[in-house]
C-alpha cells in the first residue's frame, strides 16, 4: 500500500515537472510566425508502465523539433517569392520614334519615305516661286495698265510704259506691227480682226507660261497617297513574315513594324494635302492674273480701233480739202 501511493506521488510530481517545463517551450513557438513547412511527424510514445506521464513530455517535444525546421522552411520558400515577379514582367517594348522607325524600316519603305519628302520640298518650292512671280506679275500689270488709262494713241501708250518688258506691251508691240504690215488696205475689220489673232496667242503663250509648276502639284497632290499606301503594305507584308517566321504575336514584336508601315501613309498625306491646297489656291490666282491680261488685251485693242479711226478721219479730211 505504501509502495503504490509512492509509485503515485511519483508520478504527480514527474507530471507537475513536465507541465512546469513545457509551458516556456509552447509560449515561445507562438510568439514565431506560422511556416507553411510539412508538419514533422511526432516519435512514437515509449511503452510506459502503465502511467501516462510520459505523454506531456512527448506533446513537448514536438513543438520543439517542428520550430527548427521553421527558419529552412522560409529561407526555401523566400527566393522562390521574389523570383515569381521577376518571371512573370513582360520585355520591355522599344522606344518609337519617326527617326527610329524610319532607320528600323524595310529599303523599300525607305525609299518610299525619301520620295515624299522630296515631292513635299518640291510642293513648298513650287509654292513659294508661284507666289513671287504671280504678285509681281500683277503688280507689273496693274500699274501698266493704270499708266495707259488715259492715252489717246498706241504710240502715246509706248512712250508711257517705256521701253519696259511685260504682257502689256507685247500687245501694244502686236498691236503697231499689224497696223504698219496693214497700210494702204482700207478694211478696218480685217485689221482688227487679225490683231485680236495676235493677241489671243499672246494669251494663250502668257497662260502656259504662269501655269508651269502647277501640273507638277496636281500630280503630287493625287499620287502621293497612293504612293504611301504602296509602303505601308510593302511594310505590313514584312511585318506578317516576321510574324511567321518568330511563331508570336507578341505586341513588342508586332507592333514597330506595323508602326514603321504606317509612317510611309503618313508622309504621303502630308505631301498631298498642302499640294492639293496650294494648287486650289493658285487656280484661283491664276484666274485672276488672266482676267487683268483679257483687261490688257482689250485696252490695246481699243487703242488701235482708234488709231484706225482717227487715220480714217484725217485721209476723208484731206480728201474733203
Amino acid at each position: 500500500m505504501k509502495i503504490t501511493s509512492f509509485q503515485a506521488s511519483l508520478a504527480a510530481a514527474v507530471l507537475l515537472a513536465a507541465a512546469w517545463l513545457a509551458v516556456p517551450v509552447s509560449a515561445q513557438t507562438q510568439t514565431q510566425p506560422a511556416a507553411p513547412a510539412r508538419p514533422v511527424a511526432a516519435p512514437a510514445p515509449l511503452a510506459a508502465p502503465a502511467v501516462a506521464a510520459p505523454a506531456p513530455s512527448t506533446a513537448a517535444a514536438a513543438p520543439v523539433a517542428a520550430a527548427p525546421s521553421a527558419p529552412a522552411t522560409e529561407a526555401v520558400v523566400a527566393p522562390a517569392s521574389d523570383a515569381a515577379p521577376k518571371a512573370g514582367i513582360a520585355p520591355a517594348m522599344k522606344e518609337l520614334s519617326p527617326w527610329v522607325m524610319f532607320m528600323s524600316a524595310d529599303i523599300i519603305v525607305k525609299a518610299v519615305m525619301i520620295g515624299l519628302a522630296f515631292a513635299s520640298l518640291v510642293t513648298w518650292t513650287v509654292f513659294i516661286a508661284k507666289s513671287i512671280e504671280l504678285s509681281v506679275a500683277s503688280a507689273k500689270l496693274r500699274s501698266a495698265l493704270k499708266k495707259i488709262s488715259e492715252v489717246r494713241s498706241l504710240a502715246e501708250a509706248q512712250m508711257a510704259l517705256g521701253s519696259k518688258e511685260g504682257i502689256l506691251p507685247s500687245f501694244l508691240a502686236a498691236a503697231l506691227r499689224e497696223a504698219r504690215m496693214s497700210a494702204g488696205l482700207s478694211s478696218d475689220s480685217g485689221i482688227k480682226e487679225r490683231a485680236a489673232s495676235s493677241f489671243a496667242e499672246i494669251v494663250r503663250a502668257e497662260a502656259r507660261r504662269i501655269r508651269i509648276g502647277m501640273g507638277v502639284l496636281a500630280t503630287i497632290g493625287s499620287t502621293s497617297p497612293f504612293v504611301g499606301l504602296f509602303g505601308t503594305v510593302w511594310g505590313i507584308m514584312n511585318s506578317f513574315i516576321g510574324i511567321s517566321k518568330s511563331q508570336t504575336t507578341n505586341l513588342a514584336v508586332v507592333a514597330p513594324g506595323i508602326a514603321e508601315a504606317l509612317l510611309a501613309t503618313a508622309i504621303g498625306l502630308v505631301a498631298a494635302i498642302p499640294a492639293v491646297i496650294i494648287y486650289n489656291h493658285f487656280s484661283r490666282v491664276t484666274k485672276s492674273y488672266l482676267e487683268l491680261v483679257s483687261r490688257a488685251s482689250g485696252a490695246a485693242a481699243r487703242l488701235l480701233s482708234r488709231d484706225l479711226d482717227r487715220s480714217h478721219g484725217s485721209a476723208h479730211s484731206r480728201a474733203a480739202e
